[in-house]
């Protein structure tokens, strides 16, 4: 539904045209989405400032970013739409960081392999204890450790992990497997499913009652590098759990490569040969004979509260159905580097992006005639720390999520100016995405799977935790692949992604005035045409049949899905 062209509307047009703001590309073109490259880049400049100290959750960072929120949304004319009548929600988090100072040693017999923290192996833990401690657990590596009936694959074979160090592969089975190996295609080739990430195999090896669940690093199958893995220097996050929820695993964390090796290798194992065993159905368990692992760290732990920044438009049809649309304004706060500097990981583009992007979108609504179905808008906390923000809200909504139409999520929008092409992240889900891929065809785009599919996307930001609870979701990620840039072409799309993810999670994720912010607006508006059809509308968008969240939608729906 269009409203009519004003001259306030013909006049941003044309101002922007003529100062290079919107390039003019069919899309642009639509005066009921003025979304502006400069308003986006001046709201990540805001919120990637010295002032907002890196937006870590319960910081003074936090107590900055979330009353500006509150302002802008305010600003735009939006309603409250949090608890109570007001603009949040709150998350309680426990909040640990595990120190560096201690032991973390493999014995094998009479031998010894000291494992640095930081520098051969990463530690942390999500229990409220003041050590992380393990004493002398035995280790067993369980391959991949995927338990998929549905795919006829399990790499437990009934191995009791009890008490144990269990040793986890990164990625899927078939993630390494070349053509013609049974494995091939069991999990979608390189494309991740959520067998492969770190997030399901500590959650595995919590239901087994193991004691710490160790993931072996490899720049491939993580799909970055060890420094993005220690990062968080020991930190870690989660909501509080009641005393009848299940705990995590107590020690989590991650072997570096080389230090992977050497374990192995001390234990008389060849860990090459493994992988390839761990690629079979017929793999089992392997015990590290006689190898018994140690930690002891000192643990902070602090309990904090945490929020959500909730806004709406209210239906003037359907009042209590809903489409959202989410970005996390959360990034990784303040830290101390090795010589001692205070150093600031700003988090502009991650997800800076998606806040300014959210601001747009509510805008081009609020420019426009009351949507059919309410329309909320959510900057999330806690992304970066686990999905806690998005999760929570999912574990007590504040509008019903069988009535939840959709979840369009921006995390990570690219700086390098127009595109030719656009990526669909989790290619195939539901129906959505093939909207996005009409709308990006209003602009001229042409729309593909994500470029590197092992990196597993669709399950490592805020609209999973919709997605599990069934609500159909649009993921729009920029690290998917190379733009074929309007200027450089797919040449200079790679640089960029190049150089972004060299900046990933690292302070360099900062603003800059070089950026070419209208290729982000592109996105911006397809994603916002998107949410917009269906605001506009009594349908309801749908998982395809192959979709693993398809049967819980049709559980959950209300009549008007089916």
């Amino acid at each position: 539904m269009k409203q009519k062209t004003s001259s306030r509307h013909i006049l941003f047009l044309a101002t922007a045209l003529t100062v290079g703001l919107l390039k003019p590309v069919a899309g642009y073109a639509d005066p009921s989405a003025d979304i502006s490259p400069s308003r986006m880049s001046e709201a990540m400049k805001v919120l990637s400032s010295d002032r907002f100290e890196g937006r870590a959750p319960g910081t003074a960072g936090e107590k900055v970013t979330v009353p500006w929120l509150i302002e802008q949304y305010k600003a735009l004319g939006l309603e409250p739409a949090g608890e109570n009548g007001g603009w949040t929600q709150d998350v309680p988090m426990l909040r640990t960081r595990t120190g560096a100072t201690g032991s973390v040693l493999a014995r094998t017999g009479g031998k010894t392999l000291p494992l640095v923290q930081l520098k051969d192996i990463y530690l942390s833990t999500l229990l409220p204890e003041e050590r992380l401690a393990v004493r002398n657990a035995p280790m067993v590596f369980v391959g991949y450790g995927v338990h998929a009936p549905e795919r006829h694959w399990d790499d437990f074979k009934g191995v009791d992990l009890k008490g144990k160090v269990a040793i986890f592969l990164v990625n899927d089975p078939d993630f390494d497997a070349a053509p013609g190996e049974p494995v091939a295609g069991r999990f979608g080739g390189k494309t991740m499913t959520y067998y492969g990430r770190w997030t399901y195999k500590y959650e595995e090896a919590a239901r087994r009652g193991a004691v710490a669940a160790l993931i072996v690093h490899d720049t491939a199958g993580a799909s970055y590098p060890w420094s993005t893995v220690v990062a968080p220097g020991g930190e870690a996050y989660d909501v509080e759990h009641s005393a009848s929820e299940s705990r995590p695993v107590p020690v989590q964390g991650w072997l570096e490569g080389k230090a992977a090796n050497a374990l192995f290798q001390q234990a008389g194992l060849d860990l090459a040969a493994l992988r390839i065993k761990a690629r079979s159905e017929d793999f089992r368990p392997v015990t590290l004979k006689h190898t018994a692992f140690s930690a002891d760290l000192p643990v902070t732990v602090d309990r904090l509260k945490s929020q959500n920044v909730l806004a709406k438009i209210t239906g003037a049809k359907y009042p209590d159905e809903t489409v959202m649309f989410g970005a996390h304004w959360d990034a990784y706060g303040k830290s101390t580097d090795a010589q001692g500097n205070t150093v600031i990981r700003r988090g502009a583009i991650d997800d800076g992006s998606g806040i300014a992007a959210l601001f747009e979108i509510a805008r081009a609504f609020k420019a426009g005639p009351k949507p059919d179905r309410t329309v909320r808008f959510a900057a999330w906390t806690g992304e970066e720390r686990g999905l806690l923000g998005s999760g929570w809200y999912v574990a007590h909504p504040l509008a019903p999520l069988d009535k939840t139409a959709a979840n369009l999520t921006m995390d990570v929008l690219q700086m390098a100016g127009p595109a030719h092409n656009a990526f669909i992240i989790g290619a195939g889900q539901n129906t959505l995405q093939d909207q996005f891929a009409a709308a990006a065809a209003l602009q001229g785009r042409t729309t593909q799977p994500e470029a590197m599919p092992e990196r597993g996307a669709f399950y490592r930001a805020d609209h999973l935790p919709f997605a599990r609870a069934g609500v159909p979701v649009l993921a729009v990620m920029d690290m998917a692949g190379k733009f074929d840039l309007l200027k450089g072409g797919m040449e200079a799309g790679g640089k960029w992604l190049t150089a972004y993810m060299a900046c990933y999670h690292q302070a360099c994720d900062a603003w800059s005035p070089d950026w070419d912010v209208r290729g982000a607006a592109q996105d911006v508006w397809a994603v916002w045409k998107v949410g917009h059809d269906v605001a506009f509308s009594h349908d309801w968008p749908q998982w395809n049949a192959g979709s693993e969240f398809a049967a819980i939608r049709q559980k959950t729906a209300p009549s008007t899905v089916h």
